[in-house]
């Protein structure tokens, strides 16, 4: 019996018993109906605790399961803490490997480098040897045939200066005399002056030492040719390409250009001077001379130059002529004269250059010693060209005569026709000029006059009128010493035969 039955039971009893006592019926009533009442609250109670049994069943049962998930869960945390361990190794090897090959990588760059150093070494050594050679039997590897091993001429240049040596960064275009002249030996040694020719740039400092130490395998930078650069550096001069003069460039707030200039003016001031030139050396000279005190204030570029001149920092610059005429030109191009500019336009008109001219300055280019074919090679690339100009064959008629070598026709002319088709003898065993080197040299720059007028004027020029008919020169040729001698300059060739 369970216990709301026996609950069920007493109450009865009881009634039965008060009942008895009391004899009073209704009381019993009363009781027997709360006892039906409670009867029906425990049945109730009973049903719920069945239901509350089924539910804790039901709960058991999806315990259990999570307890089976959590199982697996579990497992599977166990399994992946043994991937994530073998990853972790895997990932702790491949660290090593990109550690050694780190490591391998520094050793074979060390190598590289010490290789790069040897050849270097055994490339002097070479040099050295045979320039020992040469000096005992006459014989010496030709930079024309290490050229032609390679396949580039390395050309050693200026990229500052507008005329001469020019490199526009927007563009990657170089242009200048200097630039024709590397272009022109290109051709004439048979290489595409448009892609075989890689120029290195070459500072007043540096450049003797980028020629001695086979960097470069010519100079052609506005180098001017002294006696003691032939004697005493590893230096053979070739052609004159232009003759300048050093000159001084002035502010006029500092000294006015009032028409009565005389070195005295500049007593006291400063002058900027590329370090490493010629005009160092010119400068101190023409201020002991004249008896003036000036500050000489060194500089590595023209630009630098420049910017010292502008900010006041040097009352004037010294340099060639054609660098100095190149930067006014150029300031007042692009409009950056600044404090010496003019109120009323864009010229530097705060700027003027000194009649006066304190040294010559044939600038020439530059080969090795004791490498006369190769320089003989240089030398008389630039002689064609103006023998061309002379002979009034340019870029845009050579071809036509043809008939310049027809023994005894009514066309034949013996200087044309040794200039277009004679190789002269020049060049190396290996790599003879071909015959016809000179028209390859006409196709890429012209004669000297075009290639003047492409540097210094506006390219029009047609090769063959004189130096009156060039215009738009910033520096004009008529009237100077690089006018042709049948214009009253001294700018020729040797007799071409």
């Amino acid at each position: 019996m369970n216990r709301a039955s026996a609950v069920l039971l007493a109450l009865m009893m009881t009634s039965v018993t008060l009942a008895g006592c009391t004899g009073d019926d209704t009381t019993i009533q009363e009781l027997e109906a709360s006892a039906l009442q409670d009867q029906q609250k425990i049945e109730q109670l009973n049903s719920s605790i069945a239901n509350s049994s089924f539910q804790i069943v039901d709960l058991q049962s999806q315990i259990s399961a999570l307890n089976s998930l959590i199982v697996n869960l579990n497992m599977q945390i166990f399994s992946l803490d043994e991937n994530l361990t073998s990853e972790e190794e895997a990932s702790e090897s491949l660290q090593q490997q990109v550690d050694s090959l780190q490591a391998t990588k520094e050793e074979l760059l060390s190598e590289k480098a010490a290789l790069e150093a040897q050849l270097a070494e055994e490339f002097q050594m070479g040099y050295a040897q045979g320039v020992a050679d040469a000096s005992s039997d006459g014989s010496a590897i030709s930079t024309l045939d290490l050229i032609h091993q390679r396949g580039t001429l390395k050309c050693g240049v200026k990229e500052s200066q507008w005329g001469m040596g020019y490199l526009d960064w927007e563009t990657g275009v170089r242009s200048g005399l200097d630039i024709e002249y590397c272009r022109a030996l290109a051709a004439a040694i048979g290489l595409n002056p448009d892609t075989d020719v890689e120029y290195i740039l070459a500072s007043g400092s540096n450049r003797f030492d980028l020629l001695s130490g086979g960097d470069i395998d010519v100079l052609i930078r506005t180098t001017t040719w002294t006696g003691s650069r032939d004697a005493e550096l590893d230096a053979d001069f070739a052609a004159v390409n232009f003759y300048d003069g050093q000159g001084m460039l002035i502010r006029g707030d500092m000294v006015p250009d009032d028409g009565d200039y005389s070195p005295a003016d500049l007593d006291g001031l400063s002058v900027c001077v590329g370090v490493g030139t010629t005009s160092e050396g010119n400068l101190a000279g023409w201020a002991e001379t004249n008896g003036v005190t000036i500050t000489s204030v060194s500089v590595q570029d023209s630009w630098e130059a420049v910017i010292s001149l502008l900010d006041g920092h040097c009352s004037a610059m010294t340099g060639d002529t054609s660098a100095l005429v190149a930067r006014k030109y150029i300031l007042e191009s692009d409009g950056s004269c600044g404090p010496v500019a003019d109120s009323t336009d864009d010229d530097c008109d705060g700027l003027w250059i000194a009649p006066e001219t304190l040294s010559k300055e044939p600038l020439a280019a530059v080969t090795r010693d004791y490498d006369s074919e190769w320089n003989e090679v240089v030398s008389w690339t630039w002689y064609g060209m103006v023998t061309a100009e002379e002979l009034g064959v340019h870029s845009g008629n050579f071809a036509s005569f043809a008939d310049s070598c027809v023994w005894g026709g009514a066309d034949y002319n013996y200087q044309i026709c040794t200039l277009l088709e004679e190789s002269l003898g020049l060049g190396t065993p290996s790599n003879p000029l071909s015959d016809n080197w000179m028209k390859d040299v006409l196709a890429a720059v012209g004669n000297y006059g075009e290639a003047y007028d492409q540097s210094f004027c506006d390219g029009t020029y047609d090769g063959v009128s004189g130096s009156d008919a060039m215009t738009g020169c910033f520096f004009p040729r008529s009237g100077t010493l690089n006018a042709l001698v049948s214009e009253g300059g001294i700018q020729y060739a040797p007799s071409w035969r």
